[in-house]
């Protein structure tokens, strides 16, 4: 003879909370691993990026050419349209064309190392493919980064290119 068990009335409401929340907690972690997944993902493609520009110098410049050109044009449609004063023109003017020649001297090299380290550092548990792409690039970027400082005559210690 079987037992007919049946759960008291009482379980049934704190079952369905506990199921709710269990999906709750479990959607929760599925978005949270995309996320970091997914800034990991951005973090290695900035650095291919700028990987792509110490190898190609040229092509730095032209996309910060393009970026400087946008800017100053709506600049200077501000100024057209009397938005700005001319004093506030020229000081803007004079920050985009600083901007500029700062972004073209920075060391691409370095910037593709720092964006390796950030997706090493920042976005692992989970060790995705992008977290293992950027430690083996890390390495790369590393020792072209330490040859760039010695060919510029840069001294240096280990501790200061963590």
């Amino acid at each position: 003879m079987t037992a007919n068990y049946r759960l008291p009335t009482t379980v049934y409401p704190f079952l369905k909370v506990a199921g709710i929340v269990l999906g709750v907690y479990v959607a929760m972690l599925g978005v949270i691993y995309a996320d970091v997944v997914l800034r990991a993902r951005s973090a290695y493609l900035e650095g291919e990026k700028f990987l792509r520009w110490n190898n190609n110098p040229q092509d730095k410049i032209v996309f910060f050419e393009k970026e400087r050109d946008r800017k100053l044009g709506k600049l200077e449609k501000k100024f057209q349209k009397g938005k700005i004063d001319k004093e506030s023109y020229e000081e803007e003017k004079d920050f985009i064309l600083a901007e500029f020649d700062w972004h073209t001297g920075e060391s691409s090299i370095k910037n593709a190392y720092m964006w390796y380290k950030t997706a090493v550092d920042l976005f692992q548990p989970p060790r995705s493919k992008y977290v293992k792409l950027s430690e083996e690039k890390m390495k790369e970027a590393m020792a072209l980064w330490k040859s760039e400082l010695e060919m510029k005559g840069i001294p240096y210690e280990e501790w200061m290119l963590e």
